[in-house]
């Protein structure tokens, strides 16, 4: 019988400085972001290639959170300190002293898409929108747009209520906004139709019946 397609995925790190509140990956993977070296990623991308079913397409090279590779801050990628445990890197604003970087994720992505028999890479996992916001290079979010998305980029915005959104530890809905008017910009910039896909959580706790209307 035909091989069905497999969904070739690759995992470029673990954890994540989030921190939200209703997320376990604080806990069973830490907020400290393991990674796996370069060339150990582009071994298992060209293994991939020889694999029964490859197609040409890597649906997926990320983590928990997609976009994140080194630490948050100077102290935490040099060892000095690890993440601060009376504050958040991201909510309800970036820590001051966040260094907000694709340029390394950018290289892997644009080195896996180059290996022979590889038609496409993807970024299905999730992409932490407001760290995109605080980047100040428009790389990583141009490339995304152009070179990773297939038709729909999903996202975590989780709810629109600042009360709820506090609970949550996620950023205000405003910041979400700010990245949904630059992805569409991108998007037509490049030429393309591709859209949004945001996750919503319903019943957090402290959510009113008012958030939820909203």
């Amino acid at each position: 019988p035909a091989i069905e397609e497999v969904k070739f995925s690759l995992a470029s790190c673990r954890g994540c400085f989030g921190a939200c509140s209703f997320c376990a990956l604080t806990f069973h993977q830490g907020r400290i972001i393991q990674t796996r070296s370069h060339a150990s990623i582009l071994q298992e991308a060209e293994a991939m290639t020889h694999a029964p079913g490859f197609k040409g397409y890597i649906h997926d090279v990320g983590g928990p959170t997609a976009n994140f590779r080194h630490g948050p801050c100077k102290a935490v990628r040099e060892g000095k300190k690890g993440v601060c445990n009376n504050r958040r890197c991201l909510s309800p604003t970036p820590c001051k002293n966040l260094i907000a970087d694709h340029t390394e994720y950018v290289d892997i992505l644009r080195r896996v898409s180059a290996l022979p028999k590889i038609k496409k890479v993807f970024v299905r996992s999730g992409v932490r929108f407001d760290y995109v916001m605080a980047d100040p290079d428009g790389t990583f979010l141009r490339e995304l747009v152009e070179k990773h998305v297939s038709g729909q980029l999903k996202v975590a915005p989780e709810h629109i209520s600042p009360n709820v959104l506090r609970y949550m530890g996620k950023p205000d809905v405003k910041i979400y906004n700010a990245f949904c008017k630059r992805y569409f910009e991108t998007t037509k910039a490049c030429g393309l139709e591709q859209y949004l896909v945001p996750y919503l959580m319903s019943s957090h706790p402290g959510s009113t019946l008012s958030d939820a209307i909203d």
